[in-house]
């Protein structure tokens, strides 16, 4: 039985609560500018899409994303850096925490009027502080209006990528859409939600009929699979790559294009193999000229701290799952612009 509790404002309203200035609008523009321009093969530089599994508390996320924006400096001339802003994202059986869009105070019960407010406003202060426009993960189709304005790049997760709604709203995005192989690590399943996502379609969304033109941005994400009795199963192993390489070039499927997901089933979710996994796909993208031609990023997982924690007692240390710390971070990402 369901409860009606609280109204929620639409969009519109909402942005016109906390607008996002046009100065920072500008910034958004040229940064979406600049990881289209990755996707679509026009520049060389890598695209990283790095930062905490979860955002889950506002000051060590801008001092992480300020950190970033400092290293950006560096290595803007190699490496298009991405800050990953989840704010949807729940602890993985879905109870307890569910995320800063419903629960701003991981400690409480949820108030999604808040929380929406609350991911609008770090999101701004997170661009004023670093000059970079972030990630986040679409896990629910019905949240995107309220930071469809925010975001320059928007991931589908391996539950969700199976999903038609999900699919059918990358659509409509106007920004690079990383879609994440489903857990079974089907190149079929992932590449026909590759399709749907760059085709046009027509679709009921919010209460409305929909109709979108297809996003040529969406893309693969490779996070690895697991199997039936719920061992990891790598895919960011050059044979596998090059399996999916030949599963794009059996389609016509615009910008072809895979982001290697460090962390995850490629993993074991062991946070430290992330710097391994990072050399060795850079290691084939000199080996290989399609292999390079292909692979154009990667998503890490890190934070201030390295790992995790159950419960929000250590600045800067994951409560979700156990991430890189801003030391190994900053020497990985300045290792890979070194190989770009």
């Amino acid at each position: 039985m369901f409860e009606k509790q609280v109204k929620i404002p639409e969009p519109e309203e909402i942005k016109a609560d906390i607008p996002l200035s046009p100065r920072l609008a500008e910034i958004k523009k040229q940064r979406d500018k600049a990881i289209a321009e990755v996707i679509e093969g026009k520049s060389d530089k890598m695209l990283v899409i790095v930062g905490p599994c979860s955002a889950h508390a506002e000051a060590p996320v801008l001092d992480y994303v300020e950190r970033l924006g400092k290293l950006n400096d560096e290595v803007k001339d190699k490496l298009v850096i991405v800050p990953r802003i989840y704010t949807n994202k729940p602890r993985t059986k879905g109870v307890g925490y569910k995320g800063m869009f419903s629960q701003p105070d991981p400690s409480k019960q949820e108030d999604i009027v808040k929380g929406i407010k609350t991911i609008r406003d770090l999101n701004i202060k997170a661009i004023e502080v670093s000059g970079l426009s972030a990630a986040d993960e679409m896990l629910y189709p019905a949240n995107y209006g309220y930071v469809d304005d925010l975001l320059s790049y928007v991931a589908v997760g391996a539950r969700s990528s199976e999903n038609q709604l999900h699919r059918l709203t990358a659509s409509g995005m106007d920004v690079a859409v990383g879609i994440k192989n489903p857990m079974s690590g089907s190149i079929l399943v992932l590449m026909n939600s590759i399709y749907a996502a760059q085709s046009g379609q027509i679709f009921k969304l919010n209460g409305w009929q929909v109709k979108t033109s297809g996003n040529p941005l969406a893309h693969a994400i490779l996070r690895g699979a697991v199997d039936g009795s719920g061992r990891d199963i790598p895919n960011f192993h050059y044979e596998t790559v090059m399996e999916i390489i030949e599963g794009y070039a059996k389609t016509e499927l615009k910008n072809p294009a895979i982001i290697i997901d460090a962390n995850h089933s490629n993993s074991g979710k062991k946070c430290r193999h992330q710097i391994r996994i990072c050399e060795e796909v850079m290691n084939n993208r000199l080996y290989d000229n399609d292999f390079k031609r292909y692979v154009k990023g990667f998503m890490i997982e890190s934070f201030i701290e390295e790992g995790n924690q159950t419960e929000d007692k250590i600045y800067g240390k994951s409560i979700t799952d156990p991430c890189l710390g801003w030391e190994d971070t900053a020497r990985l990402l300045r290792d890979i612009a070194a190989k770009v």
